[in-house]
């Protein structure tokens, strides 16, 4: 196996037009539990964990948005003041692994693995993020919707990594929850994400672990937009309890070894119910 440590993004990018099949490593913490289980075979690996362009994110005050570069760290994402600016995000960091995992994993790094369990990326969907991607023949920009293309499938071409995600600050309250098999150091069996904005007038949620990819439950989002009362008065309870039933009805989850489908919707259901109600609490 031959592994190239390249030190800038030009370099990186030179190196995979040359070898547009090699496997690229941030932290590793996906790509090695496949290596060790025989999923994969690597001839040549691309390790972009020294390219410092790649670690850093960037609060535009204007645009009001912050970029975050493909290296940084699910620790990083839970530290200040960048838990205060995307707290969904924070709280989604907090839920994966164990502090080594969340010392070595990337939030680019849960991107191209874009397994329906991904922690941040119900949180990056939520929030409508741009994916910037870039390969020798230059850059691009993609909403996370199509960027997410399908089972650990992405519109990643041969020869492009990801640059960074971009994604808007907002004023409402935001959270993150997900259920699995144990408290600690578990892959979801189901996840939501849910964003509000009282200026916008919006509710935002997204579904991990229910469904080839990450689902926006937008039809449930239309509906619970004209239910809230934007002036702060709290959700509630049969309208809480209805929103629950009607994001449930956009999941498209199945039976597998760590739940069954029919746990999934219920689970995703009480998710979406509990998360409104203490995005939008007063």
């Amino acid at each position: 196996m031959t592994v190239l440590v390249p030190e800038s993004l030009e370099e990186a990018l030179d190196v995979l037009a040359r070898t547009p099949d090699a496997t690229v490593l941030a932290g590793g913490t996906d790509a090695m539990v496949e290596v060790n289980f025989g999923h994969r075979h690597p001839r040549s690996v691309v390790s972009i964990s020294r390219i410092a362009a790649l670690k850093g994110w960037h609060h535009d005050v204007v645009e009001s948005n912050v970029r975050i570069g493909a290296g940084v760290t699910y620790t990083e994402l839970m530290e200040q003041p960048l838990a205060t600016l995307l707290p969904a995000l924070a709280e989604a960091a907090r839920t994966v692994g164990s502090p080594q995992i969340r010392n070595a994993g990337t939030i680019g790094g849960n991107l191209v693995t874009c397994s329906p369990a991904g922690d941040a990326l119900p949180v990056l969907s939520a929030l409508d993020a741009t994916i910037e991607l870039a390969s020798a023949a230059g850059q691009r920009q993609l909403s996370i919707h199509d960027f997410m293309v399908g089972v650990k499938r992405t519109a990643l071409e041969p020869g492009e990594i990801v640059v960074a995600a971009t994604v808007p600050v907002l004023a409402g309250g935001q959270c993150y929850a997900k259920v699995g098999v144990r408290n600690a150091m578990v892959i979801s069996t189901a996840s939501a994400a849910i964003v509000t904005d009282p200026e916008a007038r919006f509710v935002n949620i997204a579904l991990g672990a229910v469904g080839p990819t990450i689902i926006r439950a937008r039809d449930a989002e239309s509906w619970i937009a004209d239910r809230v009362d934007w002036n702060g008065a709290p959700v509630a309870d049969e309208v809480a309890r209805e929103f629950g039933e009607r994001v449930a009805a956009e999941a498209r989850p199945i039976d597998d070894h760590r739940s069954t489908a029919a746990y999934r919707r219920h689970a995703v259901s009480v998710l979406a119910r509990r998360l409104l109600v203490r995005a939008l609490r007063p």
